[in-house]
């Protein structure tokens, strides 16, 4: 079976999709700073460093390393870090892949609703529809800019926007699982949503039947900030309070990170169940009833 490099391979998508990668019998190796695993291999961005075995007769690189887009304020260093952690990292992997000549047949990469700006319209996004003018749509801009430059090595690109990943441990749920479930500001800000096994699969498949190009990865159906937070409740049994978060009361604890909180469009799921992808999970309530 093929080789797979996977960088961010021990994060919460990472484990998921090794997990499922290896299940079906797919060679995985993992690029991490402090190798502890047989099957983990030292990169060191600092000083362009892959180790050379990792790289031997790979077949596929899946990028998802990145410095977590709501672990902190948004600082200007802050910024920088999310930045560079995406565009830095698939930028040492180009450099290796044309360095050592490798006929990689496809590099897949994460990306983020986000490329659309954080906003709420009426609009629902599809794939080729403009960037956002926001810190949003710049980093998601560059995080892409830099999986294209693989196509000057005629090797295929694969990018998937992805919405809020549920899942059973970590992420987004774990945040949210309060003691009394409330919305975020007006609660009419839409929450693009996949629930992380339909995410892993989508993976899967851009290997299988050799996908690429620009693909939306969420939930083709659209809930609130209001419906989803109503719907978790139930989910855990949790008492919901309609009143939300005051926006001020946000924008004062998180900054300008709060953006990515209180506003939030539709986006399109069309393109990816043209190709072929039929979603296990179409609904909050059978994702939220396989979690909890």
């Amino acid at each position: 079976m093929a080789k797979i490099i996977i960088t961010g391979g021990t994060g919460l998508v990472g484990t998921k999709l090794t997990e499922l990668l290896l299940k079906n019998k797919y060679d995985v190796i993992v690029l991490s700073r402090n190798p502890k695993k047989n099957n983990e291999y030292k990169w060191d961005i600092s000083k362009n460093y892959i180790d050379k075995k990792a790289l031997e007769n790979v077949d596929y690189i899946i990028h998802l390393a990145g410095a977590g887009i709501a672990d902190k304020r948004w600082t200007n260093e802050r910024k920088k870090i999310i930045i560079d952690s995406r565009v830095d990292t698939a930028n040492l992997l180009f450099h290796k892949i044309k360095e050592h000549n490798l006929n990689l047949k496809g590099f897949i990469s994460a990306s983020g609703i986000g490329y659309y700006g954080a906003i709420t319209s009426d609009k629902i996004f599809e794939e080729l529809d403009k960037v956002g003018n926001d810190f949003l749509g710049e980093v998601c801009q560059k995080w892409e800019d830099a999986a294209h430059q693989f196509k000057t090595l005629n090797i295929p690109v694969t990018i998937l926007r992805t919405g809020v990943v549920l899942s059973e441990k970590g992420g987004a749920l774990e945040k949210m699982k309060t003691p009394i479930i409330t919305p975020l500001g007006s609660g009419k800000q839409y929450m693009p949503w996949i629930h992380i096994e339909d995410l892993c699969q989508i993976y899967f498949k851009t290997i299988n039947d050799n996908l690429s190009g620009i693909f939306n990865a969420v939930s083709p159906e659209h809930q609130t900030n209001a419906t989803f937070s109503k719907e978790l409740a139930k989910s855990i049994k949790k008492p919901y309070l309609g009143i939300g978060v005051p926006s001020f009361m946000l924008k004062v604890i998180f900054g300008n990170m709060a953006k990515i909180l209180l506003e939030g469009s539709r986006i399109s799921a069309k393109k990816i169940e043209k190709n072929g992808y039929s979603f296990r999970f179409k609904t909050l309530k059978k994702a939220l009833n396989t979690l909890f």
